[in-house]
């Protein structure tokens, strides 16, 4: 990493430092007919005006389209084949275990957060849950916490110890709306008290796996987020908004869950222990989605031939695509090492599962929505301010910092 007076390189890309603040905010699971349907309802005037006033353009996410690989796709610029991390859960083949892929240890490069503040910026990050806090703050020199454990701040962990007072909040549950608000109320606050050069937040998808968009919940959410957003606004910053993955509903006509169940399959053909099927949707927050998602990677244990299981599999109703480990590393830009001999992904509405067992679907109270396949690679990328210069090309979430940076007076 270099650091020349007025700009920061990291990871291959040069971004310039700006003298006003500086927040991009990764809104979890909003895919854009979220904002349009707000917008339509009168719900949104922040987002409305942006169509006048700002830079409004649809991006990609990185696939899997979950949470972890995303958000760190994001404050690094780059995909995961470079900074390594390929979903919230993988299989470990050093230590031979199914492990929370939330360790910075699993990190493979740094971050533009990290690379701002060693140059000098001061930064800030506040994130709804806190299994993304020591990824995202990896040799950050900064503030980083999680509304999740916002009463458990330390000024050598957290880089603050007045997390709760910022926002006049309690902690709230990690399944709930709430989570979400508490990052936007201490962003605004640390904007206003702090004037961070930098501030990136990062919320959870429990209203988006559970409200569809336009129902009366998600127009709810997304009208709180237009207040904050607005608040941001109006304290001067540049703002760009993203998301990490679209959500679909996974379900019926009559509203059940379409679930292939790869595990109980593969065992039926091949018998036990001869694959194994990771899940990559797996983080300790499963109520709002029952470990569910559209992707999955398989490991062959035993000796049948790759192409014979990856064609069995791909005929199953509800698949959309199976990938050879190098095929599908290549399209989605992922880690040779880190995924399974087999990529699979489901179709817009089906989600893959293990063995029925492994799934307590006992806390949906309401119709299975989730994501983690190509259908959900759609997400918004949108800007307080009218971009001067801005490039034709494919855009992606992690395009969020260069486009704040780089293409916004």
């Amino acid at each position: 990493m270099t650091s020349p007076a007025n700009h920061v390189s990291v990871n291959g890309r040069t971004y310039r430092r700006k003298p006003n603040p500086v927040v991009v905010v990764c809104v979890d699971g909003c895919e854009p007919e979220y904002i349009n349907e707000a917008i339509e309802a009168g719900q949104a005037p922040f987002f409305a005006s942006l169509k006048e006033r700002g830079t409004c353009l649809t991006a990609e996410c990185v696939v899997p389209s979950f949470t972890n690989p995303n958000n760190l796709s994001i404050v690094t610029g780059v995909p995961p084949a470079v900074h390594g991390i390929c979903g919230n859960f993988f299989w470990d083949p050093e230590t031979r275990e199914e492990v929370m892929m939330n360790d910075a240890k699993y990190l493979r490069t740094g971050t533009l957060l990290a690379a701002f503040a060693d140059a000098g910026a001061k930064v800030a990050v506040v994130t709804a849950k806190d299994k993304l806090r020591s990824l995202l703050g990896h040799k950050l020199r900064g503030v980083c916490f999680s509304a999740e454990k916002a009463d458990q701040v330390t000024q050598a962990s957290h880089g603050i110890t007045d997390a709760l007072a910022l926002t006049g909040m309690p902690v709230p549950s990690v399944y709930s709306a709430a989570l979400s608000e508490f990052v936007f109320a201490a962003g605004v606050a640390l904007l206003a008290r702090d004037r961070p050069d930098l501030m990136y937040l990062s919320t959870t998808d429990y209203v988006q796996h559970k409200a569809a968009p336009g129902t009366p919940a998600a127009n709810d959410f997304t009208a709180m987020l237009d207040r904050y957003m607005g608040k941001l606004d109006a304290l001067g910053a540049t703002v760009v908004i993203t998301a990490d993955h679209g959500m679909n509903a996974k379900t019926d006509a009559l509203g059940r869950p379409n679930i292939v169940f790869l595990q109980t399959r593969l065992d039926a053909w091949y018998g036990d222990g001869a694959t194994r099927v990771i899940l990559p949707i797996t983080d300790p927050y499963v109520v709002h989605h029952g470990a569910l998602g559209s992707y999955a990677t398989v490991y062959l244990t035993g000796t049948r031939e790759r192409d014979e299981v990856a064609a069995r599999i791909a005929a199953l109703p509800g698949i959309e695509a199976v990938h050879t480990r190098e095929a599908g590393s290549a399209r989605f830009e992922l880690p040779p090492d880190r995924v399974g001999d087999l990529i699979v992904v489901a179709e817009r509405l089906s989600v893959i599962g293990t063995t029925p067992e492994r799934h307590d679907l006992s806390g949906l109270d309401a119709p299975l929505r989730s994501h983690g396949g190509v259908s959900e690679q759609k997400v918004p990328l949108l800007a307080n301010r009218v971009a001067t210069d801005l490039p034709e090309r494919r855009w992606r979430n992690f395009d969020a910092f260069d486009l704040a940076l780089n293409h916004l007076p």
